[in-house]
C-alpha cells in the first residue's frame, strides 16, 4: 500500500526508485475520489481499492540529515500492506544548523499545530545529542510536550536510539550515562519474550545496528515493572523495550540504518581524526575496504510490518 507524504518531498524519487508507492496528499486525495466513482450495480456501494482507513504516523526528526533519516525510516513503513499517511513534525524551539529553514516550513509541520490531532503512531528519531544532559539540550521542554501529549494522542510511540533514551527518563525516570568509548557494529540480539505482537516472527536471535556514546541505567531499567524488555545484547545491552500494552515502544540502536550508514560514519570518525575502532562484526574480515552485509534488513521490515499491525 502506499506512503503518503508532503508535496515535493525530495525523499519520494530515491523511494519511487526503490518501488516504493509513495503519493503527495493531493495525488492520494485524487485517487481517493477516482476510486469512489466506482459502484456496484447490484448494491450501490462504492468499489474502493482499498478499504481500509489509512494509518496516521507522525514522524518527530531530529537527526540533522533530515532526507536520509526520512528515507530511513519511509522505506520501513512503505514496505508493509498499510497505506500509512505521514506528518512530519517539527520543534519551533530548535533552529535547525544543518537543514534550511524554507526546507522545514515546506514539509514539517510544527507541534503546536497537529497538538489537537490523534495519531494512530509516532516516531521519535535518534539525535546528535547525547553527551548533552537532558535539560542542556535547547528543545528539552518541547520535546516532554510533545511526549506527553503522545500518551493522550497516539496509540503507539516507538522511540529511536536517544530517542529511546528521553522517552526512558521523561516517562519512567531511567538515566543514561556516558560510555568509556563509542559502541558501533552489528549486534546479535537475543528475543526474550515469545508472545509479544513485536517481535511476531523475528527469530530467536538476529542483528541490529548500533553507534552511541551513552547508555541507559541498567539497575534502574531491571527496577521498573512498567515495561519488559524484548530483546538484548551481551555486548550493547538491552535492545526493545515496551509498556505492557506497547503505548510505549523504545528501540536502542538503529534499526532503520542503511547498510553503509555505519561505513559513512567510520570514515566520517576517522577523517576528523578521532581513530574510532573498526564498527564490530559489520565489514567481512574486519576490513573496511570491503562491502558489508545488510544482515539487519529483514528483522527491520518484519518489526515495523508488527508495529503498524498493532497500530491498526
Amino acid at each position: 500500500m502506499p506512503l503518503t507524504v508532503p508535496e515535493g518531498l525530495p525523499a519520494r524519487a530515491c523511494l519511487e526508485k526503490e518501488n516504493i508507492l509513495v503519493l503527495t496528499e493531493s495525488s492520494a486525495a485524487a485517487k481517493k475520489a477516482e476510486n469512489n466513482a466506482y459502484f456496484d450495480r447490484q448494491t450501490g456501494r462504492p468499489v474502493t481499492a482499498n478499504t481500509m482507513r489509512p494509518l496516521k504516523v507522525a514522524v518527530l526528526n531530529l537527526m540533522p540529515n533530515k532526507t536520509t533519516t526520512e528515507i530511513q525510516f519511509l522505506r520501513l513503513l512503505g514496505k508493509t500492506p498499510n497505506q500509512v499517511d505521514i506528518t512530519f513534525i517539527r520543534l519551533t524551539t530548535h533552529a535547525s544548523k544543518n537543514t534550511p529553514e524554507e526546507y522545514l516550513k515546506t514539509f514539517y509541520k510544527p507541534f503546536c499545530s497537529v497538538r489537537s490531532e490523534k495519531f494512530d503512531g509516532l516516531i521519535i528519531t535518534g539525535s546528535p545529542v547525547e553527551l548533552l544532559d537532558f535539560s542542556e539540550v535547547d528543545y528539552w521542554n518541547e520535546l516532554c510536550e510533545v511526549m506527553d501529549w503522545s500518551v493522550t494522542n497516539v496509540r503507539s510511540s516507538l522511540h529511536v536510539c536517544w530517542g529511546a533514551q528521553a522517552g526512558l527518563y521523561h516517562h519512567y525516570g531511567i538515566n543514561k550515562f556516558t560510555l568509556d568509548g563509542k559502541i558501533s557494529g552489528v549486534y546479535r540480539y537475543n528475543k526474550l519474550s515469545r508472545k509479544n505482537a513485536l517481535l511476531r516472527g523475528l527469530g530467536d536471535d538476529f542483528f541490529v545496528p548500533h553507534s552511541c556514546r551513552t547508555a541507559v541505567d541498567q539497575i534502574a531499567l531491571d527496577n521498573c515493572r512498567d515495561i519488559e524488555v524484548l530483546a538484548v545484547s551481551p555486548e550493547a545491552g538491552a535492545h526493545i523495550l515496551a509498556s505492557e500494552n506497547c503505548n510505549q515502544i523504545f528501540i536502542s540502536g538503529h534499526i532503520e540504518y542503511d547498510v553503509t550508514t555505519l561505513a559513512d560514519e567510520y570514515r566520517r570518525d576517522l577523517a576528523k581524526g578521532e581513530g574510532p575502532a573498526i564498527p564490530y562484526n559489520y565489514f567481512p574480515d574486519n576490513n573496511p575496504w570491503n562491502a558489508p552485509a545488510f544482515t539487519w534488513r529483514m528483522p527491520a521490515e518484519l518489526l515495523f510490518s508488527n508495529w503498524l499491525k498493532i497500530i491498526c
